[in-house]
């Protein structure tokens, strides 16, 4: 788990440079687990970072050395990764504060002397890594004697001479051993001989293997056992080699994979005369290159019968035109189970070949040169071939007429149920094909198909057509169980009533603009659903579903989380999560928020006008209006009377203002009251002073005799 996180962290690096109060750098990139990444960021000292950080990764900088005090006070702190800087010196108390460290890389640094006083304190490590630094010796005293919880032991480089008895003293169990000695000069018998138990071995030993298969052997035999895994890297063998000091340990191995591994026609001899009757289970080559011309036929006899696998991948023939290995390699093909030879530029895999296959089940040919034409000559016509097999991969060939010469391979091919042919040239689909009635998964993925036909069988379980051109898929296959249709151009989810018994359904990175509630009903079964990653509308509709279908309140499950659910339109929502959209009422009920507005403003304008009512208003307006208007008239007579040249006359002496209830007195009494007492002209009434008191006097009398008749 935390070697996961630190392989994580390397992929998050940004540049987080900045000086602490001691001078030291500082880096503050952590994410949320507390893991830090200043990796590439060129420090050449140790930054100051967070004491609370879990993982430390400050791979790939310019850092020569650490000093007492540069981890001081990470007691949490449970990875550090210093691979590939220029360390070449560390203080021996470095480490004795990181009590809860259990991961520690320094490889590909400059140490050339080991100090055992840095892992004194390192309890509980569980993985260390030394490898390619300049030391010549592991040192004295031993320096893994404290760790007795470690696990994975990874050490050596070009620079490593001899490797002592003692050197491993306190090492008692390891799930892996990697050990890096190609010019490895000395090594002790029974150095690694009380490891046990040993999960997996990696040696990469060139020159012993070369120089020294005496010292080789010894060292091998210390690390074979039946349950362990043995992996022998960069071995070239161009001339045959003694087998006999590797016969006991050889026979102890139960799976051995070779890597970056050259071999000679004679070296490839002596390899199977070592192998021959063994009780090998397993044999795995991955980057093998031939220099002879195939010219084994002193291995014809070589005895296999107890290996079930067989894997060879990433295969250079330096001279292909005079190698004739096809005739050659049928002892490697008679008893194996599983059979893979992947990425080897095989071109024709004959029917001569194929029905010396009897026990094969698991055939796996992908990435060769296999066409349409070469794949018919795969099964012979009057001889039953290939009768055990279940699983065919022919992935990654230049296939590119269709899938009906495939078909006519697969009818001959009984048994088969797994049929891999991804990575072709496939453009189009027969209207009918004939398969095996066992057949259950099929993959046609990252091919070029635009349609597809009833040719696919309806007895598929599994079916995997992603990363096509496909616009529709509406095919009934009764028994399918899972559908990936990932990196096409559907615009809608397939109609489910196609499929009655569909689980699964992955239809990521396609044009889906929405789905609902009654598409995914539609899938009686469905269990299972990827659709993240498409050019969602983010409608109100859609929004509301699918923020239940995350949080998980159907019975569907989405699988691949609410980061993939993005919104594409509306252009102001493009790029946010769905789950993070918030709309409002006005937009996801418009039709309600009108109703409910013109009701409410109905309302309050029925309220406002019952309430002006009461009060007089409308009466107070009509006054107003009236007044406005008098005045504007007397405004223009007085405009015009000035631009005609003769006397302003007032057509009125006074505007009174009075309630509905004061009518009839102001028309009975006050109106005639007034026009009694003003001056018959009105141009000399506003200058006889002595009548301006006379009048209001009699107008108090008047409203004070109105009030004693109300009394």
């Amino acid at each position: 788990h935390l070697y996961t996180k630190t392989q994580l962290g390397r992929q998050l690096g940004v540049k987080c440079l900045a000086q602490g109060d001691d001078g030291r750098p500082s880096c503050s990139r952590c994410d949320l687990h507390l893991c830090c990444n200043c990796s590439y960021n060129g420090f050449t000292s140790i930054p100051v970072v967070t004491d609370q950080a879990l993982v430390l990764n400050l791979s790939f900088n310019n850092i020569s050395m650490v000093t007492q005090d540069d981890l001081t006070g990470h007691v949490r702190l449970r990875v550090l990764d210093l691979h590939g800087n220029r360390l070449a010196a560390i203080h021996p108390t470095a480490f004795d504060s990181l009590w809860s460290l259990e991961e520690l890389d320094l490889s590909d640094n400059l140490l050339t002397v080991l100090n055992h006083r840095w892992f004194s304190k390192l309890e509980i490590l569980l993985q260390l890594n030394l490898l390619n630094n300049p030391y010549s010796t592991l040192g004295s005293p031993p320096l893994f004697l404290g760790l007795v919880r470690l696990r994975r032991l990874m050490f050596g480089g070009p620079d490593l001479k001899e490797l002592r008895k003692e050197d491993l003293s306190g090492v008692t169990n390891l799930d892996e051993l990697t050990v890096h000695g190609s010019n490895l000069a000395r090594y002790d018998s029974g150095t690694f001989g009380n490891i046990w138990p040993l999960g997996s071995v990696t040696l990469s030993l060139r020159g012993p293997f070369s120089t020294q298969p005496m010292m080789a052997a010894a060292l091998l035999d210390d690390v074979c056992n039946p349950e362990t895994q043995i992996t022998l890297l960069d071995i070239h063998w161009k001339y045959s080699f003694p087998i006999q000091p590797f016969k006991e340990s050889i026979r102890r191995i139960r799976n051995l994979s070779l890597h970056n591994l050259l071999m000679s026609d004679e070296a490839t001899v002596s390899l199977m005369a070592l192998i021959d009757g063994v009780p090998l289970r397993s044999l795995s080559i991955v980057g093998l290159t031939l220099t002879g011309e195939g010219r084994w036929i002193h291995a014809n006899w070589t005895d296999l019968r107890s290996m079930d696998e067989f894997f060879v991948s990433d295969v250079t023939i330096l001279d292909v035109l005079k190698f004739a290995m096809t005739v050659q390699i049928k002892f490697l093909l008679q008893h194996q189970k599983k059979l893979s030879i992947i990425n080897s530029k095989m071109f024709l895999l004959s029917c001569y070949l194929t029905k010396l296959m009897v026990n094969t089940q698991y055939l796996d040919v992908s990435d060769n040169l296999l066409t349409d034409l070469t794949l018919s000559y795969m099964v012979c016509d009057d001889v039953e071939t290939l009768q055990k097999l279940r699983v065919l991969n022919i992935s990654g060939n230049p296939l590119k007429v269709s899938p009906l010469n495939l078909s006519h391979l697969a009818m001959k091919l009984t048994r088969l149920t797994h049929l891999e042919v991804s990575r072709t040239g496939y453009s189009s689909m027969p209207p009918s094909c004939s398969w095996p009635s066992t057949l259950r998964y099929l993959n046609i993925s990252r091919a070029k198909l635009t349609t597809t036909t009833p040719c696919l069988p309806k007895s598929l379980q599994v079916l995997d057509l992603s990363y096509n051109e496909l616009k529709e898929f509406v095919l009934v296959l009764p028994f399918l169980r899972e559908l990936h249709l990932s990196g096409n151009k559907f615009l809608r989810l397939p109609p489910g009533g196609s499929y009655p018994n569909l689980q699964t359904l992955t239809i990521q990175s396609n044009t889906l603009n929405i789905f609902g509630l009654s598409d995914l009903q539609s899938y009686r079964r469905l269990e299972n659903l990827e659709a993240g990653y498409n050019k969602f509308v983010c409608s109100c509709e859609f929004v509301t579903f699918l923020r239940s279908q995350l949080v998980g309140s159907g019975d569907i499950k989405i699988k691949d989380g609410k980061h993939s659910y993005v919104c594409d339109s509306p252009l102001y929502l493009q790029g946010v999560a769905v789950g993070q959209v918030n709309l409002s009422i006005i937009q996801c009920q418009p039709v309600l928020f009108v109703s409910v507005s013109c009701g409410v403003a109905l309302f309050l304008g029925m309220l406002l006008s019952v309430l002006l009512w009461r009060c007089h208003a409308f009466w107070y307006l009509k006054m107003t209006w009236a007044w406005l208007k008098a005045k504007r008239e007397s405004q223009q007579r007085r405009r015009q009377r000035n631009m005609e040249g003769s006397e302003p006359l007032l057509s009125y002496d006074a505007f009174v203002s009075y309630s509905e209830r004061d009518a009839s007195w102001v028309e009975n009494f006050l109106v005639p009251e007034m026009e009694e007492q003003s001056s018959t002209t009105y141009l000399e009434w506003p200058q006889e002073e002595d009548r301006r008191p006379e009048f209001w006097r009699s107008l108090r009398n008047a409203l004070k005799r109105d009030d004693e008749q109300e009394n």
